[in-house]
This record gives C-alpha cells, structure tokens and sequence, in this order.
C-alpha cells in the first residue's frame, strides 16, 4: 500500500465525520467571508490547483478563518507552519496544525498531504517553493482534488494569485478615557483577486486581536525574571 493510502486510511479514521474530498464534486472551497468569496472563481479557492497569496496585509488571519470555516463544513484542512510561529495556544480546534522541524520537511509534508487527497483546503506557510518545488506541488494538488493556497512571492503555476494590503487610515481605535487613541479594534482589508483574463477587488474588515507572548518555558508557570533567589543574595 502507498504511503498516500495508508495516510488516506488514517485520516479516515481520525476524522470519520468529514466529507472525503473524493466524494464531492469540483465545487471550489468557500472561504466563509462572502466579500472573498464574491470575487474568486466559482464562489472559492479552486480545488485541484494552487493559488498564491503573496504574504503581507492580514494574508494569515484570512486564510487561518478560510481554513476553520472549511473544518466546520465537515472538511478537513491542515495548516503548514513552516516557520513556526504559530503556538497550539493560539489555535484554534478543528484545521490540523503541522509544524515541520525546517523547510525540507515542511515541501515534503505539503505533497504528501495534497497527494493524498483527504483535505479539502491546505495552505503552506513559511516555506516559499520555487521553480520545480512549485512544480511538485502544483501537481500533487491537481492528483488529490486539493484546494491548496501557498503564502510565497513566486507565482509560477499558480491559477489564482491574490494580494492584501491593510488600508493606512482604516484603522479603528479604542479610546482612552481621556480621548486618545489606545488600541486599534479592526481595520479594513483590500483584495485583489488575478487570474489568466480576469481580476477583481473587493475590501472587507477585520478585527485586530492583540495578544501578549509568554516568555515561561511552560503555559502553568509564572513569569520570575527579575527575581532574585534567597541563596543568590548570600555570599559564599
């Protein structure tokens, strides 16, 4: 059995209750943000091809909404970390979190899970593919009916190439009680949408979620920098 087989048979398992893409028709996935949706082929992200979305202007926070939405559709959807940035405390249940240890591995992971055909949406992060990388997953996408997005600046193979950019003055703010800005809330997005003979805009807003990075090497255990032990303040 190949290794796209058994992988298939797992997810199966893991996953009993989501739609198998093989048994769905070529409909494109559905972002859930209708504003998106309205501008890209067919209502969603092509299955079988790869778009590109170049990595800049609230890219992550959309397609990470795009990948959750699909979970909740009774799709499966995976997220390639490839840089790590992303803490499973941050993440939300339902799109599986892969966090491959460099880009080797992270290309790898991409075409065995989009040849395996068992997700619905993929998107690739932090790992930027080029020339017959492109090529490999391109092809591996279109073998396992994948709708599969990759944030990178290269945009060879791709069927639809998509750029955001936040809007400088879009920006919403909290208030201090004495009037001045404190923290922004949201802020508007602009989208363009390209393809062979077409290309289309729309803007949407989105909200701003601010967060504090622990520096504690576990989630249960405070914060001591600073502190000075009772044996370090004696001399020897």
């Amino acid at each position: 059995m190949s290794s796209s087989a058994v992988l298939r048979s797992l997810l199966e398992q893991r996953f009993p209750d989501a739609t198998p893409v093989t048994h769905r028709t070529a409909d494109p996935v559905a972002t859930g943000i209708e504003a998106l949706d309205a501008i890209l082929p067919g209502g969603g992200l092509p299955r079988g091809r790869l778009s590109v979305w170049m990595p800049q202007g609230g890219a992550t926070a959309i397609l990470r909404a795009a990948c959750h939405s699909a979970a909740r559709n009774g799709e499966r959807a995976a997220w390639i970390d490839g840089l790590g940035t992303i803490t499973g405390q941050f993440w939300q249940e339902g799109a599986i979190l892969v966090r491959p240890a460099n880009r080797r591995n992270s290309l790898r992971a991409a075409e065995e899970l989009l040849r395996c055909g068992g997700f619905g949406i993929i998107v690739l992060t932090g790992s930027e593919p080029a020339g017959t990388e492109m090529v490999r997953l391109s092809r591996a996408a279109r073998e396992g009916g994948t709708a599969f997005v990759a944030l990178t600046t290269h945009t060879s193979m791709a069927s639809v190439r998509l750029v955001s950019r936040i809007i400088p003055d879009s920006y919403i703010w909290e208030r201090t009680p004495f009037g001045d800005p404190a923290e922004a809330s949201s802020a508007r997005i602009k989208i363009s949408a390209q393809s062979l003979g077409w290309s289309r805009h729309t803007e949407l807003s989105i909200p701003v979620v601010p967060y504090a990075l622990r520096s504690s090497l576990e989630a249960g255990l405070p914060d001591r920098r600073g502190i000075r032990s009772h044996q370090s303040c004696h001399k020897p």
